[in-house]
């Protein structure tokens, strides 16, 4: 199987798609009319885009491009709600979009600085509780992931209850449901994308698992006394950790190997948790997004040697309007 590079996540009642500099975002309104905004996502070393070429370098950027456009299409996904309650006038929109950013900025900072809090340095505190009855530095480490790998589940379950998170997930879904569709050549319709997987090995919660089991390996190799340079470790190895998990996932969206379909197995498993299924409406919002920034005809033509005419495929999807942010 031969990845298509396209890539995207689910956002409040749509789903953003990305392949290379382009983006879409889709969302089904509360009119029930589906809204396409696409654009070009600058990356944050635009001026410096070979880095983004190096391996195990390339990893770090794409995981920081990818956090601010989440949270870019998300602030976007979230103000249809808002323009339902209320209708604004330009210069308030503008004001708005301006103190949008402020908080997109904030929020996806404070985010960063709580992932690492809860899902790093307190599973390393909770561990060394235990050394006096575990002495052996090398176990707690293990241990150690494991308590780490246990809160991030928790949290995904927990958070799952929420109907709002349960509907983003049914996107999440339908986010993966379309990528594979047109991965194992079939065209972009309803009916292909509802029978196909939920589950993708490309997947970003896939790459969270990959960043703790490689988390865990590479502590073994970084051993000191200091309690604070063990912490300054830890989140000092957050980089590398990213680089290396993006070049496993990188590997297993181009591979069927059984050596990678055994390592992404964690990661699919958890999916299990993350993605649920879409409801027809949501696989429209889905393939309204992919066909925005990907021509899924001229891929399923060249890897799979299969042609399909623009036609009618989704006639029954609801009117779309387009714009431009």
């Amino acid at each position: 199987m031969k990845s298509s590079n396209v890539g995207g996540q689910a956002v409040l009642e749509g789903v953003m798609m990305k392949h290379k500099d382009e983006y879409a975002v889709a969302v089904r309104t509360p009119d029930g009319t589906i809204t396409v905004e696409s654009g070009k996502y600058e990356s944050i070393v635009k001026s410096h885009k070979k880095l983004l070429h190096i391996p195990f370098v390339r990893g770090i950027f794409n995981f920081i491009d990818s956090m601010v456009l989440g949270m870019k299409t998300l602030t976007y996904s979230a103000s249809f709600e808002e323009e339902e309650e209320k209708e604004i006038t330009e210069k308030e929109a503008l004001k708005r979009e301006k103190m949008d950013k402020i908080l997109t900025g904030i929020i996806t900072a404070v985010s960063f600085v709580l992932a690492i809090g809860i899902f790093m340095v307190l599973p390393y505190f909770l561990s060394d509780l235990l050394k006096t009855v575990i002495p052996s530095y090398t176990v707690r480490i293990i241990l150690e992931g494991v308590i780490r790998i246990v809160i991030f589940v928790v949290y995904i379950w927990l958070i799952s209850k929420m109907e709002d998170i349960s509907r983003l997930y049914q996107y999440h879904g339908a986010e993966h449901k379309c990528i594979n569709c047109i991965e194992h050549g079939l065209p972009l319709t309803v009916e292909n994308v509802r029978n196909s997987s939920k589950e993708h090995k490309r997947c970003g919660t896939s790459f969270l698992m990959f960043v703790m089991i490689v988390g865990i390996v590479l502590l073994f190799f970084v051993q000191t006394e200091s309690h604070v340079l063990r912490v300054v470790i830890r989140i000092a190895l957050l980089p590398v950790i990213a680089g290396i998990s993006y070049e496993i996932i990188r590997l297993a969206g181009n591979s069927d190997h059984p050596v990678v379909n055994i390592l992404s197995k964690p990661g699919l498993w958890l999916q299990g948790l993350t993605t649920k299924e879409p409801d027809d409406r949501m696989i429209e919002v889905g393939i309204a997004s992919v066909e925005a920034v990907f021509d899924w005809r001229a891929y399923l033509k060249e890897n799979f040697g299969k042609s399909y005419p623009e036609q009618e495929e989704n006639k029954g999807i609801p009117e779309m309007q387009e714009g431009t942010p």
